[in-house]
C-alpha cells in the first residue's frame, strides 16, 4: 500500500525524528511504499498568499478561497502545493506526526493544510442542495483513504484525561481529526499519543517503538472512529444540526459519534 507521512519537527535528532525513521523502516519492511513530507527539511512556506497562484491577477482584494479555486481549476498552483496534492492522491493512508505545541499541531503543519487543501481539491466539492450539503464529513476527495495522528507531548497522560487540567485529549484533537481529516473524507483512525516524552530513555524508546509498530502493522485493519456522516440522515440540512432523535439531551463533540 502507499503511505504518506506528513511530519513536522525542526530537529532530525529529536524523539520525533527517531520515531519517524522507525515508522518508515517498519512500513517499508512490511512491503509498503512510503513517502515523507518533512516540512521543516522542505522549508515549507506556511502562509497562504497570492504567490500560491502562478497566474495571480490582482483584480481586487485577495480572497484565499476564491484564488485557490482559480489556481486549482486552471492548473496554476505553485509547484510545492501541486506536489503535495499528488502525494495525497497517491496515498492509501496518511500519517500526520507532530509534537503537540500549544494544544495543536505546529504552525508549519497547519500551513501545509491551509495551502494544500485547495478549494475544489479538499473542500468546496459536491452538490449543495436542501438534501445534500456538499461532499464532506465522510465524503469528498479523500474518501476511501485512511488517516492517523501520531502525537507526542511532554504532559502526563492524566493531564489529558477526562478530568485533567489540559482537557480530554480526544476533545483537543477533535478539530484536527473531525475537521481537518474527516471533513474531506478520510477514515480517521484513533490517535496514537505518546506522553511524558521528555523522560524518554533507551528502554522507554523501545517501548514506544513497540507500541507504534503495532499500530503501523494494523494500519489497514484498525476500525476508524465512528463519526456520523453529514449526508447520512443524522443531520438537518441545510441547518447541519444533529436531529433530535440522536444523542437526545447531549451536547459537545461526543454527539458526532455514532452510538
Amino acid at each position: 500500500m502507499n503511505i504518506l507521512i506528513v511530519y513536522a519537527h525542526p530537529e532530525p535528532q529529536s524523539l520525533n525524528g527517531a520515531l519517524k525513521d522507525f515508522a518508515v523502516k517498519r512500513l517499508e519492511d512490511a512491503g509498503h511504499r512510503v513517502e515523507v513530507s518533512d516540512l521543516y527539511a522542505m522549508n515549507w512556506k506556511p502562509q497562504i498568499d497570492s504567490a500560491d497562484n502562478l497566474a495571480y491577477v490582482n483584480d481586487g482584494p485577495f480572497n484565499p478561497a476564491v484564488d485557490s479555486r482559480r489556481a486549482y481549476e486552471q492548473g496554476t498552483q505553485s509547484q510545492d502545493i501541486a506536489a503535495e496534492q499528488e502525494k495525497l492522491a497517491w496515498a492509501d493512508a496518511v500519517i500526520f506526526q507532530f509534537p503537540l505545541w500549544w494544544f495543536s499541531m505546529p504552525a508549519i503543519m497547519k500551513g501545509w493544510v491551509e495551502r494544500v487543501y485547495a478549494y475544489g481539491f479538499a473542500y468546496g466539492v459536491g452538490e449543495h442542495s436542501d438534501s445534500h450539503w456538499g461532499d464532506r464529513y465522510g465524503e469528498g476527495n479523500m474518501a476511501g483513504k485512511r488517516a492517523m495522528l501520531v502525537v507526542t507531548t511532554g504532559g502526563w497522560e492524566s493531564h489529558y484525561s477526562a478530568r485533567g487540567i489540559n482537557g480530554p485529549v480526544d476533545d483537543l484533537l477533535f478539530p484536527i481529526q473531525h475537521g481537518v481529516l474527516y471533513y474531506p473524507g478520510f477514515d480517521v483512525l484513533p490517535p496514537l499519543v505518546f506522553y511524558r516524552t521528555g523522560k524518554t530513555d533507551e528502554a522507554r524508546f523501545r517501548q514506544l517503538c513497540d507500541t507504534y509498530g503495532q499500530r503501523l502493522d494494523t494500519l489497514f485493519s484498525t476500525p476508524p472512529i465512528p463519526y456520523r456522516q453529514q449526508n447520512g440522515g443524522d443531520y438537518e440540512i441545510p441547518a447541519l444540526t444533529l436531529k433530535e432523535a440522536f444523542a437526545e439531551g447531549q451536547r459537545g463533540f461526543g454527539v458526532h459519534l455514532k452510538e
